[in-house]
């Protein structure tokens, strides 16, 4: 998720499997029977691989089809502390599964007559300091991500005097963004007149008959949470196999991510959804309505080579089935809703960590054991539980990469592990979730990621030809690149760490590599006029601007409009 800048460390392969031997399962069947009993040795032995492999301490999962919540299940440690185990009645933080509230709410207004999904945004909220040089933002472009807004700062960014600043024309390009749904939270306020959870409890909850399900997330509800955890080093990449703590308590007001649920009440809002739109009470959206939230408006491929998006969801397809989906990732939460609206089953999932993942695989194994149960076919065996250390193509990485400078970096294997090898010492190198890029699982080396570049980027197939780690930049034998670059005197100055007390924003290092500026080593800065606009997208708009330079060291910058503050180096 772009919102979530804090990192987790990987320090190795300590991690929370050292309590595997508390690992419990519970179920309950939610009606008069468990219409699903027979694939839940399936999918509990899946699940518990699943965890297992990726040292997460619990999980709660439901199962729900048109007629209800028919299974839950929980698995593993609620407290690992005290070795107690995750409980169904425990509330989970669902993230940005949030923003199908959102929508919902949102096509419910529309449905009175009270918003046109077309209109400019700042027609209902003129305080919304923004540059629409492109042209008007509309609701429609907010609920699916595609207003060329940056979505890493919050509506009202700590520098007051900050507009926010639309990139490319509203409708153009796909970009995950929170400050969005912000942002819709304070229409949904506006148009109904109730703050964004009265509305949320009055038009979603309260017709769903989710009376354990909180709208906001504050302290007050903290003693319903089940204990989670987060990275106990807050400012290095993630990984799945790290060091956790518990995590603090939070607030989250904001329409991106803040809704608290039980399995069982998720399971009433997976049944609402396999019907269309329609719950206990009769429609929640019209028909019009909920086909609008389930089409796809546009290409989403940051949720799969084959998704697009529609209001708050994502639209895809599952063994020919139409599907709608999305993920929630939190501080220290991680979840995952899948809904066949085809064959009406669902499944939601979420974990009490952060690690950089989501239970995706769980609510798809889920589905299709529903599907295959319910048409009286054989069940599918659960795929073989991948382990998160294995590298697609390991044998791309492997050779001796030397330095322009001096020094060379030597990248092994042991058949789908790769690993960096420093003198007599083989240090373990883990997926870090995106293309060529590796968490370091070594404590001197783990504030960056291992990148490799290809020798045509756009192909994926093609050769390795560099490898790079923070400043350190490397090339094989086949690189036939520059090896000198220029480079402005006065970027040196924006070289360092950078901190905010904000856990949404967190940290981030500047490092200067082969000419250019790069944000915690992994992604490219472009720079135009006196900002530099993040490059991990061909199209995004989030930025940065340096400034309050001292002694020769920024002070400062401002990403997408939060500061971030100098830390002293060591």
């Amino acid at each position: 998720m772009h919102m979530n800048r804090r990192q987790v460390l990987q320090t190795g392969l300590t991690s929370l499997a050292a309590t595997s031997a508390a690992f419990s399962i519970a179920r309950s069947a939610t009606g008069p029977a468990d219409a699903y009993a027979p694939l839940t040795a399936n999918l509990d032995r899946f699940a518990e691989q699943y965890l297992r492999a990726r040292s997460a301490p619990g999980m709660t999962l439901v199962l729900a089809d048109r007629q209800g919540a028919r299974h839950v299940a929980t698995y593993g440690l609620g407290d690992r502390e005290a070795e107690a185990a995750v409980k169904a009645s425990d509330l989970f933080q669902i993230g940005s599964i949030s923003k199908s509230f959102m929508a919902l709410c949102l096509l419910q207004l529309h449905d009175e007559g009270k918003l046109d999904l077309h209109k400019p945004i700042t027609d209902y909220l003129p305080w919304f300091r923004v540059d629409m040089r492109f042209g008007p933002i509309t609701s429609h472009h907010l609920l699916t991500h595609t207003s060329g807004l940056p979505g890493t700062a919050s509506v009202f960014p700590s520098d007051p005097a900050v507009k926010h600043l639309a990139a490319h024309a509203p409708g153009a390009h796909f970009h995950y963004n929170n400050m969005a749904f912000e942002l819709l939270g304070y229409l949904i306020w506006t148009l109904d007149g109730r703050e964004l959870p009265q509305a949320l409890r009055a038009r979603i909850l309260e017709p769903l008959g989710m009376v354990q399900t909180e709208p906001v997330i504050t302290f007050d509800m903290r003693s319903r949470l089940v204990k989670s955890y987060a990275a106990f080093f807050a400012d290095r990449p993630d990984a799945s196999s790290v060091r956790m703590c518990e995590a603090p308590g939070t607030i989250e007001t904001s329409g991106a991510g803040c809704v608290a649920s039980t399995a069982n009440d998720m399971g009433a809002y997976v049944q609402m959804l396999a019907n269309g739109g329609v719950g206990p009470k009769g429609r929640l959206v019209s028909k019009e309505s909920f086909e609008l939230f389930c089409k796809p408006h546009v290409v989403a491929e940051e949720f799969g080579p084959t998704a697009s998006y529609g209001y708050g969801i994502a639209v895809d397809h599952l063994d020919g089935h139409k599907v709608i989906r999305h993920t929630g990732g939190m501080l220290s939460f991680m979840s995952s809703i899948l809904v066949d609206l085809d064959e009406g089953v669902g499944a939601f999932a979420s974990i009490n960590a952060m690690q950089g993942y989501r239970p995706t695989t769980v609510t798809t194994v889920a589905v299709q054991q529903m599907r295959a149960m319910r048409s009286k076919k054989p069940l599918p065996a659960p795929p073989a539980v991948e382990s998160p250390w294995d590298a697609e193509n390991a044998a791309d990485y492997v050779g001796t990469y030397r330095a322009p400078a001096g020094g060379s970096m030597v990248i092994e294997r042991d058949a789908d592990r790769i690993y960096w090898k420093r003198g007599q010492e083989r240090i373990a190198l883990q997926p870090a979730g995106e293309a060529d890029q590796f968490v370091v699982a070594h404590p001197d080396f783990s504030h960056f990621k291992l990148v490799f570049t290809r020798q045509d980027p756009d192909n994926e197939h093609s050769p390795i030809t560099e490898s790079a780690w923070g400043t350190d930049w490397y090339v094989s034998e086949r690189y036939q690149g520059p090896r000198e670059f220029p480079t402005p005197a006065e970027w040196n100055s924006y070289v360092g760490h950078y901190w905010s007390e904000n856990p949404w924003i967190g940290s981030t290092r500047i490092v200067l590599r082969k000419g250019r500026l790069w944000l915690d080593g992994a992604t490219p800065l472009e720079a135009q006029g006196d900002v530099f606009y993040l490059r991990d997208e061909k199209y995004s708009p989030e930025w940065i601007r340096f400034s309050d330079p001292v002694n020769g060291h920024c002070m400062r910058i401002s990403l997408s409009g939060e500061s971030l503050w100098r830390v002293a180096a060591i």
